[in-house]
C-alpha cells in the first residue's frame, strides 16, 4: 500500500498554520477508510526550531510537503490536496 508524509512546516503564533493544520486534518479525516487512499502519516516542522527551514521558507509559511516535496504554501486547497494524496503510489 501506498505512503504519504505530510510535513507541514509553520510556526507558533502563526494562524495561516493554525488554518492549514485544520485543514489538512479535515482532508486526512475524510480520506480514512477510503480503499484508494494511501497510509498518511503527519507531522509539524517550526521554521523557529530549524535554521535551515528558516532560510528555506520564512516567506513562505505555511509549507506542506508530501513526502518531502512541495505541495503548496500559505493556503491549501482541499480539494488539490486530496487529489495529490490519492495520486501517491
Amino acid at each position: 500500500m501506498a505512503t504519504a508524509h505530510l510535513t507541514l512546516i509553520g510556526k507558533p503564533g502563526c494562524h495561516l498554520c493554525d488554518d492549514a493544520r485544520d485543514l489538512v486534518g479535515s482532508v486526512v479525516a475524510k480520506l480514512a477508510g477510503d480503499p484508494g487512499a494511501p497510509t498518511i502519516t503527519f507531522e509539524e516542522r517550526s521554521i523557529l526550531d530549524d535554521a535551515e527551514l528558516h532560510e528555506l521558507y520564512l516567506e513562505d509559511i505555511p509549507v506542506l510537503l508530501i513526502n518531502g516535496k512541495v505541495h503548496n504554501y500559505w493556503r491549501i486547497d482541499p480539494v488539490r490536496l486530496r487529489t495529490a494524496l490519492l495520486e501517491v503510489s
